[in-house]
């Protein structure tokens, strides 16, 4: 058999599989199943919220994503503030919202705003950009942005490190549930821009070697505040 004819042999093999929904890997949909096992393609998701937190934090912090949850906004702002210290922030980006307005104006350093116009250089040159979302997923240890809640589509993506606010209702189970909250929340008018974001910008391209920051933030810090 030449490999042409197993390679072929194995996607017919695979086509007689028909794929589980996301965060359903325990139910067999479809009349063609094959005899082996069906495989999950997802970890199943923890329901109280402290299994829930240490499946995102596992699932981040293995990802190369830093994760801290903080008491209240005091003790945020006093996190980005040491931030800041630490990594010599000079300028950063932000975006108006309930979380990152106060904690911008605590750094007291020059603030790029991408609710209006904006300076596309003026946001380049920024340490970090600071935004909120709209969830974060506890099954992939990802992040949910839209244009809506993260400032735009350029705040989380230019400068170097993205540093994400997020409440802890908004840390939800799975991605269906993920899905869920984006149909509830613009169902009608969705955002010209969804993102999940998993991990900071990587890439293997060259011999294999993962390489952060190639095509985004090379540093990715999510503040769970409680």
């Amino acid at each position: 058999m030449s490999e042409r004819e197993k390679i072929l042999g194995r996607v017919r093999e695979a086509l007689t599989v028909t794929a589980a929904m996301p965060g359903h890997h325990g139910e067999r949909t479809g009349h063609a199943v094959s005899s082996r096992s069906f495989p999950e393609l997802l970890p199943v998701a923890g329901e109280p919220f402290e299994e829930r937190l240490t499946q995102f934090r596992e699932n981040a912090e293995a990802l190369r994503a830093e994760f801290r949850s903080v008491n209240g906004e005091e003790e945020l702002r006093a996190v980005l503030r040491q931030m800041k210290e630490a990594e010599g922030w000079k300028r950063a980006g932000t975006h108006d919202g309930e979380l990152t307005t106060r904690a911008a104006e605590s750094l007291g350093l020059p603030v790029v705003k991408t609710d209006g116009g904006y300076a596309v250089g003026d946001l380049d040159g920024c340490d970090a950009g600071i935004t909120e979302c709209d969830a974060l997923v506890a099954q992939t240890g990802s992040v949910l942005v839209t244009s809506r809640s993260a400032g735009g589509r350029a705040l989380s993506v230019l400068p170097p490190h993205h540093v994400v606010l997020a409440r802890r209702e908004q840390l939800v189970r799975d991605l269906p549930e993920a899905f869920e909250l984006l149909q509830r929340k613009y169902a009608g008018n969705y955002p010209s821009m969804i993102s999940f974001i998993t991990g900071p910008s990587r890439t293997g391209d060259i011999e294999r070697i993962i390489v952060l920051g190639a095509h985004g933030p090379k540093k990715l810090t999510v503040l769970l505040v409680n």
